[in-house]
């Protein structure tokens, strides 16, 4: 198979990728199954489950998956650079571009509804998860216990909890005789190793040096691997993690970049490479640079790890029925996260009638879905430019 061919379809699943991971999914299905005929559909289904199931980017390592079945771990690297690499150039350029605008006294005003319009996106991810994910009393009691949790308490630690406690709870409660099985693993453990030695020496490496860029490559690092489904359940974390606690950008700055990165094809992920570049705005051109690309790196690495982990295992790990009802919990729980976000956004950022109007005329326009997501950006800014 030509492995050259198959990184430009990869390059232009990239270049047409608007939306999460669901978006994502009819992109892959479109491009390599369909037309390119790369794997089955049956086959990039169960990728996609497999991935869902792991932490991390769901579309970025389904892509990253698929590459390591066509050509092993070197392939699967460089899709996950052709897929990924390009969005990240991008939102370190707008995070530099960003700050000139400003020193150069070059009004943003035309911004001021991109706030609004990101919290539409989180609200409209928040029903889109919910209305596929919560089937019954079971789901529906975790997304609506979650969402009242994480709305009152802003602690990190409690997203993984929830999230493993949601797979915990649907085990018991749809339990069946036949979910658990002995199976036999041949492991490989220097990638799950490898994944470990970057969380705990990312974190000392923090401790000793007390650096931007440590700390920057070590959060991401660390939301890679703590957060299961689309960039948007990442969003609670990082608007915590470098506007509440580090101070590293305002919310409306995140919220912009936020919004901005909605109308962009590629990883929602790649939304670190905005905040690492703004959070070093102030120590040079160079460094601003390399924050970007270092956060962008960090977010994506340690699902690639676990891809390197899990995928050869894939065909026994399948076999077990537990992991797959576990998700419909760990789901349920994904949901409530976003529309806890979405009412602290709503919370924070709506102070008129102007933006509220945006957040439902946005809305609006997302249910309508004949207007893709660039177009409502470009919409919204030209409402922001007249107004």
């Amino acid at each position: 198979m030509n492995q050259i061919q198959f990184l430009k379809d990869v390059f232009i699943c990239s270049l047409g990728a608007f939306g999460g991971p669901e978006a994502h999914f009819s992109v892959f299905y479109t491009q390599l199954v369909n037309k390119k005929k790369y794997l089955s559909e049956e086959e990039l289904i169960e990728l996609n489950a497999l991935c869902s199931i792991l932490p991390g980017p769901t579309s970025t390592q389904t892509i990253a998956a698929i590459g390591y079945k066509i050509g092993g771990k070197p392939l699967a690297l460089l899709t996950l650079f052709v897929w990924a690499l390009p969005i990240i150039t991008l939102m370190t350029l707008l995070a530099i571009v960003f700050p000139l605008l400003i020193d150069n006294n070059i009004s943003l005003d035309f911004l001021k509804f991109v706030a609004p319009l990101a919290i539409a996106f989180v609200l409209f991810a928040a029903y889109k998860i919910s209305n596929k994910v919560i089937k019954d009393k079971v789901t529906f009691f975790l997304a609506i216990i979650t969402t009242a949790i994480t709305f009152f308490f802003k602690i990190s630690w409690l997203f993984p909890v929830l999230l493993l406690a949601g797979g915990v709870v649907a085990i018991f409660a749809y339990r069946e005789d036949t979910m658990w099985r002995k199976i036999s693993l041949k492991v490989s453990w220097k990638y799950l190793i490898l994944f470990f030695l970057f969380a705990i020496g990312s974190y000392f490496l923090v401790l000793v040096t007390q650096n931007i860029l440590a700390n920057l490559f070590y959060q991401f690092y660390r939301f890679g691997y703590l957060v299961f489904g689309g960039g948007q359940v990442v969003v609670p974390l990082m608007l915590e993690q470098f506007v509440d606690i580090n101070h590293y950008l305002s919310a409306n700055e995140f919220l912009i970049g936020y919004g901005l990165i909605q109308g962009l094809p590629g990883p929602m992920f790649a939304f670190s490479s905005f905040v690492g570049g703004l959070a070093t705005r102030d120590l040079g051109l160079f460094t601003q640079i390399f924050a970007g690309l270092i956060s962008g790196i960090a977010i994506f690495l340690p699902g690639i790890l676990l891809i390197y982990f899990i995928y050869p295992i894939w065909q026994d790990l399948r076999q077990i029925k537990a992991i797959k009802i576990a998700l419909q919990g760990i789901n349920a729980v994904a949901s409530g996260l976003l529309l806890s976000t979405a009412l602290t956004l709503i919370l924070h950022n709506i102070n008129s009638l102007a933006s509220l109007f945006i957040v439902l005329f946005s809305l609006g326009l997302l249910f309508y879905k004949k207007i893709p997501a660039p177009i409502i950006i470009l919409i919204t800014l030209f409402l922001g430019f007249i107004f």
